[in-house]
């Protein structure tokens, strides 16, 4: 046993930040989060209990839910390592994270360790050497009560899970999951969907009309006519699309409003009404977990996952406070570190007489109480001195942003509101002018530039007094129609689940992330697309296995294990009510049900609104079955892009003839005398050369978004199995410049450079100009792409002479040579970078990947 103190933590990121608030007297090291888990698979399980009928399971629903433990492969080193540190130590220190998840691998750590000195348990909300340097003076023992809550969860998570999943298997197609929260997460998203479906889009019209008054012009829309309101988007159900209440308002047809204008042709416009009121409006709390998730997701674009794993970063490198809480209470540390620099940065006038205090969120299922996220330490570093780039910085931002907004004044506006009446008709309009920003300058909802979004909020009218004449300037009809309720974004189902209380806000981010790898969901631009599997697995667990994706009743699971993470609930009561009750417990009606589902039946799902055709789920994907006069069933897959709702007969019908008279030759290729064809699969339209046959595959080239199948000639179709197409030589560059068609669009390409070639232009006649043009452009952002920023040139590396560079990643700087990658410590300068020291990071990467 030695006098070093061994201090552990889960990452080491997270290590690295501690060592350097800590004296030679500590050893910090990194456990790689859980040492411990349930067995993943059968070679994880011991060898003396594979023969039991619980231990695939993982836990032993025979002996009080007892869960097996097992150390994973990849973490018998760490284990080891660790155990080594220990024997040098005379202290041990337990750093994990203060939530249930810290709590629960400090656990396992005792357990696994077996340490024979005394072992301290140190608790910080952020990573900041007076944070660390208190929580080693107020220590405290492992929480066991929220440990038992942590494996409570674990172990019902593992038991809805490995007990529904093989039943999908069965029933559906192998490879499907469940989950406690992720099944009722598809529902919500799937029965979104199918109110897509049967939304009745209704038309309807009113007038606007350009006005003017002091040489001022303003728009106005008709409010009334003869007396009665015109209808509006608030007089039509949201779900259904229909009039809440007939005959209350009026709807008007074109026909209709074509009449009202020139009935108002010699009619004087007189100004009936003015109502001017002032409008305050208070700043949101600071974020919590589920809050910037939301935010990141609609600012930055960020999956939630994305947003989690940056902001882990940004707390393990003590930048922002610990980003898993449901709390929005501040610190005084953080209100004075605030205020202060409010004052510089906006003046006082921007400064509240008094702090903001915000009490915790009401949600149900609420996590231990933690600070809210804001920037780490009382000085509240600006973003543009935290040495920060890429998306860590943007986060950064949002997060110091938000934090300042919440402890700055009210805005204080003014909303005017002018009726004008013409003949019969009653005209409005609202005008909206910003008398103090307040808040408005440091953040504002659904923008990153909160002065431009201060310019698009206002909306100025001139002076306009009663009895005024008003100068009309024209009229013309306004067409209008119902939309249906808008698909989830990952933003708006965060919001649900958490205001429903399901999951939990920390485990939004898996839980969005197995939907989509599952094949449940499909995400374009953060919105959520259910697929024809997520339609039949939610039909099957409604019709067979209800309670267990019933909101309510997954609300209802969340709050037990909050009263078991209190104490007031014994978990083994609670597992053996949700799993072993012989009359509602999961297990019992598992096993009842199963008998009942017909396989196919389960695999498939018919809609009310497109009568006659059957949708079905097989191993190559959607299907659609129709069936003929004669009783004879055809079939056509299903595009991936097209989502339930999207599906019309029309769509249905154009699958199914291709698919039955096959696909009539465009022409033939004067090279290779190879039939062309235009053809349709799971992944959209393409073109064909030649046919498939045993051991050849023909070549195909996906139809670009702007070009249909039907406009297809043989001379355009011939073009696109060119690609890629080489226009000529870059001057500069001595390669080949080249035009082709890759998985995201058209490009322009040249040793190894890759340019998006704009919407606007027709790829297939871009001029060698203009794809110099481009290829000469800085290279920008692209779908999940960034630039690469080299930051410095280190040389050659020894054994195959390519480059060694240091360029600018999203999670901070990394040395790169060739198709290998490895990141520098945070506490070293670039600067300071030699090629040795890369050269040494980048063969513990290579043999990091190995093993």
């Amino acid at each position: 046993m030695g006098n070093k103190k061994l201090v552990i933590v889960e990452s080491p990121t997270k290590a690295r930040t501690i060592r350097k608030f800590l004296d030679k007297n500590y050893i910090v090291e990194s456990c790689m989060g859980h040492i411990r888990d349930l067995p993943q698979s059968a070679k994880d399980i011991p060898a003396k209990l594979k023969k039991e009928k619980w231990a695939q399971l993982g836990v032993n629903t025979e002996k009080n839910f007892s869960p097996l433990y097992v150390i994973p492969k990849d973490k018998i080193k760490v284990v080891k390592a660790l155990k080594e540190k220990l024997e040098e130590a005379s202290e041990l220190y337990l750093a994990t994270d203060e939530d249930r998840e810290g709590e629960s691998i400090s656990w396992h750590l005792q357990e696994v360790l077996n340490p024979k000195v005394p072992v301290k348990r140190m608790v910080f909300n952020e990573i900041t050497k007076s944070a660390i340097n208190k929580s080693l003076t107020e220590t405290r023992s492992i929480d066991i009560h929220l440990v038992k809550a942590q494996e409570s969860r674990r172990i019902l998570d593992r038991l809805v899970g490995y007990t529904i999943s093989p039943l999908l298997w069965k029933k559906i197609a192998y490879g499907l999951s469940a989950g406690r929260v992720q099944s009722v997460a598809v529902r919500v998203i799937v029965e979104r969907e199918s109110d897509r479906m049967f939304f009745k889009q209704t038309q309807y019209w009113d007038i606007k009309s350009k006005l003017a008054a002091h040489a001022l012009e303003f728009d106005s829309r008709l409010y009334e006519w003869k007396g009665k309101k015109i209808v509006t988007s608030s007089d039509f159900n949201s779900k259904t699309g229909e009039i809440k209440k007939e005959g209350q308002n009026l709807i008007l047809t074109e026909s209709d409003c074509l009449q009202i204008i020139k009935s108002l042709e010699k009619e004087t416009w007189l100004v009936s009404e003015v109502e001017e009121k002032p409008v305050t409006r208070r700043p949101s709390p600071p974020f919590i977990t589920s809050t910037l998730q939301q935010e990141a997701s609609r600012k930055l674009g960020l999956t939630a996952r994305e947003a989690m794993q940056i902001a882990q970063k940004l707390y393990e490198q003590g930048f922002i406070t610990y980003m898993r809480t449901d709390s929005s209470f501040l610190s005084q540390e953080a209100i004075v570190g605030a205020r202060k620099k409010i004052e510089k940065s906006f003046g006082k006038e921007y400064l509240p007489e008094s702090p903001r205090f915000y009490e915790a969120k009401k949600v149900k299922g609420a996590q231990e109480a933690h600070e809210a996220i804001r920037p780490a330490g009382g000085d509240f570093l600006d973003p543009e001195d935290t040495g920060l780039s890429g998306t860590q910085l943007k986060l950064y931002e949002l997060i110091w942003k938000r934090t300042l907004a919440s402890q700055m004044s009210d805005s204080r506006q003014k909303q005017l509101t002018v009726r004008i009446k013409s003949g019969e008709a009653i005209f409005t309009t609202s005008g909206l002018t910003i008398e103090f920003p307040g808040f408005l300058r440091a953040y504002v909802e659904g923008s990153d530039d909160p002065m431009a979004e201060l310019e698009q909020k206002e909306v100025r009218l001139p002076q306009l007094k009663l009895n005024q004449t008003i100068q009309h300037l024209s009229s013309a009809p306004q067409k209008h129609e119902t939309k249906p309720p808008a698909r989830f974004t990952e933003a708006s189902l965060v919001q649900f689940l958490e205001k429903e209380g399901i999951g939990r806000p920390s485990t939004y981010a898996s839980i969005l992330g197995t939907i989509v790898d599952r094949g449940y969901v499909r995400r374009e631009a953060n919105t959520l697309y259910p697929t024809f599997t997520a339609f039949v697995v939610t039909q099957l667990l409604r019709n067979y296995l209800a309670p267990f994706v019933d909101v309510n009743f997954t609300s209802e699971m969340e709050s037990s294990l909050d009263l078991v993470a209190s104490g007031e609930l014994n978990s083994e009561i609670y597992l053996e009510q949700i799993y072993a009750d012989k009359k509602e417990g999961l297990k019992s009606l598992v096993e009842k049900q199963e008998k009942q589902i017909d396989p196919t039946l389960a695999r498939s799902v018919t809609f009310n609104h497109l009568p006659g055709f059957e949708f079905r789920v097989g191993k190559w994907g959607a299907y659609v079955v129709m069936k003929k006069e004669n009783g004879e069933e055809v079939s056509a897959t299903i595009p991936d892009q097209y989502s339930p709702a999207d599906v019309t007969r029309d769509n249905i019908l154009e699958w199914i003839e291709n698919k039955e008279k096959g696909a009539d030759s465009l022409g033939v290729d004067p090279q290779t005398q190879e039939a062309i064809y235009v053809l349709g699969g799971r992944y959209g339209y393409y073109v064909q050369r030649g046919e498939v046959a045993e051991g050849s595959k023909p070549k195909r080239v996906s139809l670009p978004p702007l070009i249909q199948p039907q406009d297809v000639t043989i001379e355009v179709a011939l073009e696109l199995l060119s690609l890629p197409k080489t226009l000529g030589e870059h001057p500069d560059k001595q390669k080949p410049l080249q035009v082709g068609l890759g998985r995201f669009g058209p490009y322009v390409s040249c040793d190894g450079e890759f340019r998006s070639v704009p919407k606007e232009k027709n790829f297939l006649r871009l001029t060698f100009q203009e794809a110099l043009d481009l290829m000469n452009q800085p290279k920008g952002q692209g779908r999940g792409k960034r630039k690469k920023v080299v930051l410095k040139d280190l040389g050659l590396h020894p054994k195959d002479q390519k480059p060694v560079h240091i360029y600018a990643g999203p999670y901070g700087p990394y040395v790169n040579s060739g198709k290998l990658n490895a990141s520098i410590p945070n506490e070293t300068k670039i600067e300071d970078v030699t090629l040795d020291q890369a050269l040494v990071w980048l063969e513990e990467k290579k043999t990091k990947n190995k093993t």
